[in-house]
């Protein structure tokens, strides 16, 4: 799954502008999560109405069916893969079926130890789409509530780990163009292939310059560690803490919080202490912007 193009056009304006991004995913999130709800509910309802004579367990029959992909199966079974390969080093396919399997069966017990237990808790789900109504007992919405809640888990964690690599590049591209930096000083094909890869590389000469950019918030400083850990040469940030602008200044990384006081303006600093070419920007920012991602995207 990927953040459409929209959306980073949308994260990169919003960072270069000192806005706080988080809301474009929080939404892509949404949007992904109810899509995939709908979706779900329809396969409930038709698995459901299709196998209404069956009483041994018609969810496990038809959504641990491996005729699906791993991916669906392991979702289905309340797990997801990441888990699955952490937790056997492996993520085949065989693997994801024994283990959703398995995980389905506890799961299932325990929701029947659980209303065993408290027999005066009662849940009805009902499910109606173009004139078809089914209805799952406890038992069975406990486990599709669980599903739910797991795709929710597996969107969330992928999409906040793409927007962050989709976005890395783009955003020091935008950069660089805001202060009509001449291409050539920020070119990544001319990276030789033997060089360490981050996230972007400023260039002089035969110098590279290697850039770092995280987009974290004020609380996560082990970000920060790492990355002074790969001695970079310039840190790009959503927020930093004062410890890590000291820390920064210590090693002598350049720095860039673009949530702080003059924001993205203190790149023009970087590019002057890196004695990279560069020309003052004081136009409009959102006409500017428009046109740069519309340059570095819909090409």
């Amino acid at each position: 799954m990927t953040l459409t193009d929209q959306v980073v056009k949308k994260i990169i304006k919003r960072l270069v502008k000192g806005q706080d991004y988080r809301i474009e995913v929080v939404a892509l999130i949404n949007a992904e999560f109810l899509q995939f709800a709908i979706d779900f509910f329809k396969k409930v309802i038709e698995a459901k109405f299709a196998n209404k004579d069956v009483t041994i367990d018609w969810y496990k029959t038809t959504f641990l069916n491996r005729n699906l992909s791993s991916d669906e199966i392991a979702i289905n079974s309340g797990l997801n893969k990441k888990t699955i390969t952490n937790m056997y080093n492996s993520a085949s396919k065989e693997i994801v079926i024994d283990a959703s399997n398995e995980h389905y069966d506890v799961l299932y017990q325990s929701i029947s130890n659980l209303i065993e237990a408290q027999p005066a808790i009662d849940l009805t789900l009902t499910i109606k789409f173009r004139g078809v109504s089914v209805e799952l007992n406890i038992n069975e919405s406990l486990i599709v509530i669980n599903t739910l809640a797991v795709k929710r888990s597996a969107l969330r964690g992928g999409l906040w780990s793409t927007a962050g690599k989709r976005v890395e590049k783009y955003l020091m591209s935008t950069l660089c163009k805001i202060y009509s930096v001449p291409y050539e000083n920020f070119d990544q094909s001319k990276i030789p292939a033997s060089m360490r890869e981050v996230d972007f590389y400023l260039i002089k000469g035969n110098t590279y310059s290697r850039c770092e950019v995280k987009m974290m918030g004020r609380g996560n400083p082990e970000s920060a560690d790492a990355i002074f850990a790969r001695e970079s040469n310039v840190f790009v940030a959503d927020k930093l803490s004062d410890l890590n602008k000291q820390q920064a200044d210590m090693l002598k990384v350049k720095w860039v919080e673009l949530r702080g006081e003059n924001g993205y303006k203190r790149f023009a600093t970087v590019l002057q202490q890196l004695d990279i070419p560069f020309t003052d920007f004081d136009g409009n920012l959102d006409k500017h912007l428009d046109k740069i991602l519309s340059e570095l995207i819909d090409k």
